[in-house]
């Protein structure tokens, strides 16, 4: 998952700062420099996502790191986009991981932890601004509205004042559901979708109501994700952040609050803390962890070798600063 490997507990040195020493080694061991190669950032589709938006902040970004030759390739889903990262389809993938106001991109979670010989390399939050965009000259000529499940769900209450009737129907990005509109030449009246203002420009279809999302301060956070063996240009010893995720050896009272005092005990701030079934079993989950510090802090070492004591798997996602568009 990254090069502080994914590995069972089994698999570690019985001296924890010792293995941790050696995932280290592991890490910057044969890194390919990013400034030698032709750059494809693989993103969540078609052209107008916001997701493309992250990916363009972050082609911006590389352009000013002396990196020009980048071209950004659109995926279907998340899902899609990180398997052609891990398959060397693409150099990197920008993905949702979280929302202001709807929490987290289970996608994201849940192909990430699939996923070995990965790692994140920075994170950007981007302002999203919800547009309803619409051919009808009237709220009461739509009865449906398309759009992704998030986007959807951070216009839940502009859509219940507005159009409390309309039928709403879940589309793979936001930009997917603006197929449901029409042509100018034959627009459909009776539909609306939720996309971004960039988007309505972009294939020059009408903006109805903007903005409609219900918080005004709503945004995603994307990381910037590549395989284990690139060298990225954002410096590590700058890094403020950490993810990983665990899975714990048996279900049993005060296990998930023993590993979690691993951290407390050393003042190490847990940002995020989420929790997902692991597809076993029910009542099994994955919980996933946002740690404010990098990983060459001597309290992040000692805690990431007493946490796979007591973990049936750890992942170490990466370490990485985090951005603001």
């Amino acid at each position: 998952m990254t090069a502080i490997t994914v590995r069972e507990r089994s698999h570690y040195p019985n001296n924890g700062l010792k293995a941790l020493t050696s995932w280290r080694y592991d890490y910057i061991r044969h890194p390919r420099h990013i400034k030698s190669m032709t750059i494809t950032i693989g993103h969540l589709g078609p052209q107008g996502t916001y997701s493309e938006v992250a990916a363009l902040t972050v082609r911006t970004w590389l352009a000013q790191h002396d990196q020009e030759n980048v071209s950004l390739l659109p995926h279907t889903s998340i899902a899609q986009t990180l398997d052609a990262l891990a398959q060397g389809g693409t150099t990197l993938a920008v993905v949702p991981v979280e929302n202001s106001t709807e929490g987290s991109v289970t996608a994201t979670l849940d192909t990430f932890w699939r996923l070995d010989d990965i790692r994140i390399q920075q994170a950007w939050n981007l302002p999203i601004t919800h547009a309803l965009i619409s051919h009808a000259s009237h709220e009461g000529q739509m009865d449906t509205v398309y759009s992704h499940p998030q986007a959807l769900a951070q216009c839940h209450d502009w859509l219940q004042d507005h159009l409390p009737s309309v039928h709403q129907v879940a589309t793979q990005s936001t930009a997917h559901a603006l197929e449901h509109l029409g042509p100018k030449t034959k627009p459909n009246q009776t539909v609306g979708a939720i996309a971004s203002k960039r988007a309505a420009e972009l294939y020059d279809l009408p903006i109805f109501a903007y903005p409609i999302n219900d918080q005004p301060d709503n945004c995603t956070r994307f990381w910037v994700i590549s395989r284990t063996d690139m060298n990225y240009p954002d410096a590590l010893p700058m890094a403020t952040h950490t993810s990983l995720a665990f899975s714990l050896p048996q279900n049993r009272p005060g296990v998930l609050l023993q590993t979690l005092q691993i951290f407390g005990q050393r003042d190490l701030n847990l940002s995020r803390i989420e929790s997902r079934p692991t597809k076993r079993s029910l009542g099994e989950y994955l919980f996933f962890l946002d740690v404010e510090q990098n990983l060459h802090n001597p309290a992040m070492e000692a805690a990431i070798a007493e946490l796979r004591q007591c973990t049936e798997t750890l992942k170490i996602f990466g370490q990485y600063r985090v951005l603001t568009a």
